[in-house]
């Protein structure tokens, strides 16, 4: 039996919502990755949150049962500086805004952080920290309006956790955008440099990244020419696929990512049908519907999901969107 990951040599993993909500392990996640390295499959850990050092990430997987390196994890911090670094020379002043991952990220690259913007410094690199107050993003609107160069690790506007959804480093790039009169340019996820970044760490020639939420992890492999994996376990659910972007569609669906070790999902489409293993979706005079012969159980329930998306899809590329309020009561996944 073929998996989906034989057709890669390479993994590249979101990390909140995927393998871990907050403190504990996406159920499933620990024994899969456990797999895929028996596999020999190169793996590697990426992640939007700039908060914590690679060290401390690799350290709280290794907790929850996937043993992994600070090598074996990119943060959207260290990319944001290797933006930087490009550019500035060593030892130019950088405002840090966020945790200790961006105070490192800047270290590592030999660029010295601030913490004021009377310091004078060339740019601002901007990334989560729980420890962020109003004074640092005042430090970084006075930092952007005398002139310094603004980078944003990401743009998230939410993270998930075990307690749900919070707001994320977006949220905090917004408030200071109300502020200045320009744009960041943005290091992270939908944009390449963090997905080039662990590509070129993994010497990859075919990898597979695998996320969760559509706006940044699918889009940021579309824009990487990535083939990319959507899993139900975090952000994003059955109707933020149905009404996807065509820049922001996987190539693949699963629950968790234990789909990379069973056979890819695949649809047959004929007309206003469409099949995925035991599951059929159909088009009913404008309105898509699943069968009511369709299984209910949680693959069921992913078939008809995947089924539904390429129906969906179809119909919006052809300027039709359906009504989807049918169809949607039989697509929500359970909670694992």
């Amino acid at each position: 039996m073929q998996a989906l990951i034989d057709a890669y040599d390479g993994v590249l993993f979101d990390l909140d919502g995927v393998i871990y909500l907050g403190p504990v392990a996406v159920p499933g996640a620990p024994p899969a990755l456990a797999a895929l390295r028996e596999r020999q499959v190169q793996v590697g850990f990426v992640t939007n949150n700039a908060a914590r050092t690679p060290a401390a990430v690799a350290e709280h997987l290794t907790e929850l049962g996937i043993p992994a390196g600070a090598a074996d994890v990119v943060t959207s911090a260290q990319a944001g500086a290797q933006v930087l670094a490009r550019d500035l020379p060593r030892g130019a002043k950088v405002l840090a805004v966020g945790g200790e991952g961006v105070r490192q990220a800047l270290a590592e690259v030999g660029l010295t952080s601030v913490a004021t913007a009377d310091d004078e410094p060339v740019a601002v690199l901007q990334g989560y920290g729980v420890e962020l107050t109003w004074q640092h993003l005042i430090e970084a609107s006075v930092a952007i309006h005398r002139g310094a160069r603004w980078v944003a690790t990401n743009d998230d506007p939410t993270r998930p956790t075990d307690r749900g959804l919070v707001p994320g480093n977006g949220a905090a790039v917004a408030a200071v955008r109300l502020a200045v009169s320009v744009d960041p340019e943005v290091a992270g996820k939908p944009y390449r440099p963090l997905l080039d970044e662990t590509v070129a760490r993994l010497g990859a020639h075919r990898p597979l990244f695998v996320g969760d939420r559509l706006d940044t992890d699918i889009r940021g492999a579309v824009n990487a020419g990535l083939d990319g994996l959507l899993v139900l376990t975090g952000s994003h659910g059955p109707a933020d696929l149905l009404t996807a972007a065509p820049g922001s569609r996987p190539t693949h669906l699963g629950y968790d990512v234990g789909a990379l070790l069973v056979p890819a999902l695949d649809v047959e489409i004929s007309g206003e049908t469409a099949r995925c293993g035991p599951a059929t979706a159909r088009v009913d005079g404008g309105s898509l519907v699943i069968d009511a012969d369709t299984p209910g159980t949680l693959d069921g329930r992913v078939a008809a999901t995947w089924a539904a998306a390429h129906l969906a899809w179809q119909a919006q590329d052809a300027g039709r969107p359906l009504d989807l309020g049918a169809a949607l009561p039989a697509l929500v996944v359970p909670a694992a």
